[in-house]
């Protein structure tokens, strides 16, 4: 079934108190993609950000970040109150977030929410303590101790806190049980209020794409709690950590720093790990992207302490063992996997054999050998088409800095030949909803023609990503207009939405028709 969607991530939501959240902004924008036509929303990961703010570096993979917990909310729960709420520095900009500001203000409410709430009382409390037990425990557990070491990375750790079993760990189990408690307290909040969210948007016929990255960030609950499912030596240092070879966009190759995986102590187990993460995945979302999936036939080891990703060498993963596995223990996973980059043939049968749909990312396709993969005449039905990803120029950014051949071939491509780069912007969204994919998915910043100004993640930089926000009213009722007439227009509205204009077009012709006759009695 042809569809089409959204991605824009919370952060991003125009929300009060200085960042995206969980708030009545949220539903609006629910109800603004339920009136364009659409049928997904993508979402950028949900978990906990560290250093550097990027949600593909999280402290947990099965936390949620309380940056998102909607402030009024808990005003209207008289946890907190709005003067308290105003009295804290948000920043200066409604466009961007100031994540220093935010990480200043957002804790100290929260933990006056916490005193004043009455958990011991709360049956629904109690409930979500049992129902996330296999992780919650070790992530608060993680997060008071690392608070009490002062931030550092765990791995920097006394030697007596780095064995999540020791017994300098329970000593500290005991000892932090307020912090603990504090941390359990904004997972039940995110939770709670997540899911009311979620089901809003399900019942709206919007459905959420959630964004998984392949591995997990080196300073983590996950790895602390797990180290024997990576690769670490006898000290708790990683053997190897992962990244991208030397190519093209870069001479010394991209090193990312997360710790590998042991995929023979992982299958060992039965995948376990893996099993949990993916289920826990699919109670939040419904629909999984799983990001460099690459990585699960072949991975790039670079050694631990390398400066640059120079050295590293390819290694074998579990390949379609691994999704075999999961496809046995969990019912209905709908996957999409990021299958960007230069791919190997065997990589494309282990994504031939799951049937998983890969993506085609429209800013790709354009190049000097007009012989591109990505080019929509070259696609099959099973794929999902972006103009561009949270990691791309803003498509108007993009076409801005396009020159020589690759701008004369795309606008050659999408018949824009004199138009001004706006129009190329749309000409490009119909190129991607029009084409074979089943599924295309527009940034919400190319709908708006928004330049690089709203650019979300600008790969292998620091300091000004994971900024950028809508504004109040910023998506007009024209836009709205638009982005379902194209969506009609190549046939990706949904039945119901269908249905639904069919119904108001004939009660439309209806009162017209009573109005007239009306008219003729008066007369």
């Amino acid at each position: 079934m042809r569809a089409s969607g959204i991605l824009m991530g919370i952060s991003s939501i125009p929300s009060k108190y200085g960042i995206g959240c969980f708030s009545k902004e949220a539903y609006d924008f629910v109800d603004q993609l339920e009136k364009a036509g659409q049928q997904y929303w993508q979402i950028l990961p949900l978990g906990p950000t560290g250093y550097g703010d990027s949600p593909y570096q999280s402290v947990s993979t099965f936390a949620g970040n309380p940056y998102f917990i909607d402030l009024e909310e808990l005003i209207k729960k008289e946890l907190l109150t709005k003067e308290e709420c105003e009295a804290c520095d948000w920043g200066g900009s409604e466009s961007y977030v100031d994540y220093e500001k935010i990480y200043l203000s957002r804790y100290k409410l929260l933990r006056k929410a916490y005193e004043k709430a009455e958990l011991k009382t709360d049956p629904d409390y109690a409930e979500f303590l049992k129902e996330e037990k296999d992780w919650l425990q070790d992530y608060c557990l993680f997060m008071a101790i690392k608070n009490d070491q002062k931030g550092i990375c765990w791995i920097d750790w006394p030697e007596e806190l780095k064995d999540r079993h020791s017994k300098a760990v329970k000593e500290a189990e005991k000892e932090l049980a307020e912090e603990i408690e504090f941390y359990r307290f904004q997972q039940y909040c995110f939770t709670t209020q997540w899911r009311k969210l979620k089901a809003y948007a399900n019942k709206k016929g919007i459905s959420i794409i959630g964004d998984v990255p392949i591995y997990v960030a080196l300073d983590s609950s996950d790895a602390w709690a797990n180290p024997e499912m990576l690769q670490f030596d006898e000290d708790y240092d990683p053997k190897a950590v992962a990244g991208c070879p030397p190519d093209a966009f870069s001479a010394t190759g991209q090193l990312w720093g997360n710790p590998l995986y042991d995929w023979k102590a992982l299958k060992k187990d039965g995948y376990g790990w893996w099993v949990q993460r993916m289920t826990h995945c699919l109670e939040l979302y419904d629909v999984v992207r799983i990001d460099h999936f690459r990585g699960f036939d072949e991975y790039y080891a670079i050694p631990y302490g390398d400066k640059t990703a120079e050295r590293g060498k390819w290694e074998k993963g579990p390949g379609m063992d691994l999704f075999h596995t999961l496809d046995k223990k969990i019912k209905d996973l709908r996957v999409i996997a990021e299958d960007l980059g230069f791919l190997t043939e065997s990589v494309l049968e282990m994504l031939k054999e799951s049937g998983y749909p890969g993506m085609k990312v429209l800013q790709f396709a354009f190049d000097g050998s007009e012989d591109s993969c990505y080019l929509p005449y070259k696609y099959d039905h099973n794929c999902v088409v972006y103009t561009g990803t949270h990691d791309n120029e803003t498509t108007k950014g993009w076409l801005e800095n396009l020159q020589g051949h690759d701008l004369k071939f795309v606008r050659e491509y999408i018949n824009c030949y004199e138009q001004p780069v706006n129009d190329c912007v749309w000409a490009l969204i119909r190129t991607a909803l029009s084409s074979v994919a089943d599924l295309a998915v527009i940034p919400i910043q190319d709908y708006l023609c928004l330049g690089n100004e709203a650019r979300m993640n600008a790969p292998s930089t620091f300091g000004d990503n994971w900024k950028w926000r809508l504004t109040a009213n910023q998506i007009s009722e024209t836009t709205l207009y638009h982005m379902r007439e194209v969506t009609r227009i190549y046939g990706r509205l949904a039945k119901a939405s269908e249905e639904k204009e069919t119904d108001e077009i004939a009660n439309a012709e209806e009162e017209r028709q009573d109005n007239d006759q009306n008219s003729k009695i008066v007369e």
